[in-house]
């Protein structure tokens, strides 16, 4: 897939999945804007140093202010393509074991981080008056709602996110930008091999496979899906 001189954000590129998608972009030529949080997870990113990726510290991307810094370079001289919305945290917990914290919690790092990276992306996107793609990362439980027992705030926030992503889809196709999402199921990281160990790791989507369809879905070849909140959930 071809991105040559398209400037894309990646949230949560730094990741498993976010360097993959990093990656493939790179691999199509675009440049990289890819906001961080901890000065050690961009030490170690794999990415770093090369001259298509631009890294930009930021404490809270549920901040308004924050984000507005990140996609404010993003001008009609050097338009925003893509925004890929990756950033996101879990936890578990039944709604009796959930207090407003924790709730608030996953509804600031999954949700309103996602809807203000979103609000950001579109106004950049029509400054440049190109079109553009928007994709997000919701979860299966998102679409499977009964399957978030245990882990209620996190389903609530990324339901969310499904939600924002149909929404704005709508509202923005006829300025040429197409909106989706994809709602994986425990991907194959070695973060979650260590946390479950007794797991069938070959039922578990990689994250190349993952990073497949966003990357599809962000590109220009992809030109009449919108709304879609994709399932990529492998063997499980």
């Amino acid at each position: 897939m071809d991105f040559s001189n398209k400037h894309v954000v990646v949230t949560g590129g730094t990741g498993a999945l976010g360097a993959a998608v990093v990656a493939g972009l790179l691999r199509g030529g675009a440049h990289c804007i890819v906001p961080y949080r901890a000065e050690l997870e961009a030490q170690r990113f794999a990415h770093r140093g090369d001259p298509n990726v631009t890294m930009i510290a930021v404490g809270d991307l549920a901040d308004e202010t924050q984000v507005a810094r990140v996609y404010a370079g993003l001008s009609a001289v050097s338009s925003l393509w893509a925004s890929i919305h990756i950033a996101g945290g879990f936890a578990p917990g039944s709604v009796a074991d959930t207090d407003k914290a924790a709730l608030m919690t996953q509804l600031n790092g999954n949700l309103v981080s996602c809807f203000l990276c979103c609000r950001a992306a579109i106004g950049a996107m029509r400054a440049g008056r190109q079109g553009g793609r928007i994709v997000n990362v919701a979860s299966r439980q998102a679409l499977e709602w009964r399957s978030g027992a245990g882990m209620a705030a996190y389903t609530i926030a990324k339901s969310g996110v499904a939600t924002l992503t149909t929404t704005l889809a709508e509202e923005v196709v006829r300025e040429g930008i197409l909106v989706n999402a994809v709602a994986p199921s425990i991907m194959d990281t070695s973060a979650n091999r260590a946390g479950m160990p007794q797991a069938d790791f070959n039922a578990w989507p990689k994250v190349d496979e993952v990073a497949a369809t966003i990357l599809f879905l962000a590109s220009p070849d992809n030109k009449v899906t919108r709304g879609a909140v994709v399932p990529v959930y492998g063997k499980v």
